[in-house]
């Protein structure tokens, strides 16, 4: 097996040299030294590797599926586990930075970036046993989007009763098809928390009738934008982009307000009180408790994190002790 790119294939083995990487235990590849460490491009490399280990008809599922059908992710932790499925009948291969479920059915596998992919159904159902609503939502909104997935395909899924349905029917039925951002998801599901109508990617007019733009949400009944400020609004030459809009578009009445992952993270009841001050309405504490909850089981905090890096750990069988007992118990 070869990649194309001039560095030979990977290697099941034990090497130690230091032009060769670990992939895992036994499984090497030659070091690349034009990639970017913090960077993906070494995924598609890796995931041939484990190729190796895995028994033919094998397929990447899960969140790995995803990045490889390029869907929006959720925050991940570093270093996620590859996401694999198997045969029935076929062992699944035990190693640290592998997780192994059994394909459900014959259905035909599909392909990305060169390498055997689950069905799109098939990969949202595997993530929906380990992620939250709002990691779940991300991902199907991006399938959405790309039109990887669509509402027949998905109904077969949302009827049966296998593990993990019962979030997903949550996951899609909150879901859009107009979200351009993990951050546009976020944003929308806080509005959804807060019992605020929103309307996704809408188009904006001026008086005449004439289009004169488009936001990420606009508040429905009201002129209010609300669009997810991420980190390249930071940049100089898009903040003077942005200014420039906002001044255009509050000619035409329109008043943009911009919220970053911190606003939604770390200050949701701030964020909440601004939203009611702007509707004129009393605050109402089960709308942030909805908030905090979703956000509670997510990627986005840090407890929500941490319990999905051990359930993942224990499925690779990797244990960690450390921090366990108290000192001198």
């Amino acid at each position: 097996m070869t990649n194309g790119d001039g560095l030979g294939p990977p290697v099941r083995g034990h090497i130690r040299r230091a032009d060769h990487r670990r992939v895992s235990h036994g499984l090497f590849l030659r070091v690349d030294p034009s990639a970017d460490p913090d960077s993906d491009e070494e995924t598609p490399r890796d995931l041939h590797a484990w190729l190796l280990v895995l028994p033919p008809g094998a397929a990447f599922t899960h969140l790995t599926g995803a990045w490889l059908r390029g869907w929006q992710l959720p925050t991940l932790p570093d270093r996620p586990p590859v996401f694999a499925a198997v045969g029935r009948t076929d062992g699944r291969p035990r190693r640290s930075g592998l997780i192994c479920s059994r394909l459900a059915r014959d259905e035909p596998l599909g392909t990305a970036r060169g390498l055997p992919v689950e069905p799109a159904t098939e990969i949202l159902l595997r993530a929906a046993r380990d992620l939250g609503l709002l990691d779940l939502v991300v991902l199907v909104d991006s399938a959405r989007r790309r039109r990887d997935v669509s509402d027949a395909d998905m109904q077969t899924v949302l009827l049966s009763r296998r593990p993990g349905v019962r979030l997903l029917r949550e996951a899609w039925r909150l879901s859009s098809s107009q979200a351009h951002s993990a951050g546009e998801t976020l944003l929308r599901l806080f509005h959804v928390a807060m019992d605020v109508d929103v309307e996704p990617q809408a188009i904006l007019h001026d008086e005449a009738g004439h289009v004169v733009g488009h936001a990420d949400l606009l508040v429905v009944g009201t002129r209010h934008l609300h669009e997810y400020d991420g980190a390249h609004h930071r940049a100089r030459k898009q903040q003077r982009t942005d200014l420039r809009r906002s001044r255009g578009l509050s000619q035409w009445g329109y008043d943009r307000r911009g919220f970053t992952l911190d606003d939604l993270v770390n200050h949701p009841a701030i964020a909440m009180h601004e939203l009611d001050r702007e509707l004129d309405r009393g605050h109402e504490r089960q709308r942030l408790e909805r908030w905090r909850l979703w956000l509670g089981q997510s990627l986005y905090c840090d407890t929500g994190r941490r319990r999905l890096v051990n359930r993942w750990r224990r499925q690779m069988g990797v244990v960690e002790w450390a921090g366990t007992t108290r000192p001198g118990a």
